[in-house]
């Protein structure tokens, strides 16, 4: 039996199992452009603004920015966005 190349399989994701695994595989880009900024501003507004009792919005904002990147950096991510605004241009009748 012969091992498989690293580029078969699915993807590599960084480890994103404490806020700052999460935060430092955005910074290193895993994410989208303006991602690890994104995700800065917007957890420290909501903890600024979170009832101590309640933090189901921060957990909402760290799984929102988790499945960006699990997202980008699945392999097939930019050919059904791709295929996605190919069918909205055709629907809508436009080619650009």
């Amino acid at each position: 039996m012969t091992a498989q190349p690293a580029d078969f399989g699915p993807p590599r994701l960084p480890p994103m199992r404490t806020m700052v695994e999460l935060s430092a595989a955005l910074t290193l880009g895993y994410g989208f452009p303006t991602d690890a900024d994104d995700f800065e501003t917007e957890l420290a507004r909501e903890i600024n603004h979170a009832d101590p009792a309640d933090l189901s919005e921060v957990a909402r904002l760290t799984e929102e920015f988790r499945g960006r990147v699990i997202a980008r950096q699945d392999p097939d991510f930019d050919s059904a966005v791709a295929a996605a605004v190919a069918d909205i241009r055709s629907a809508r009748g436009t080619t650009r």
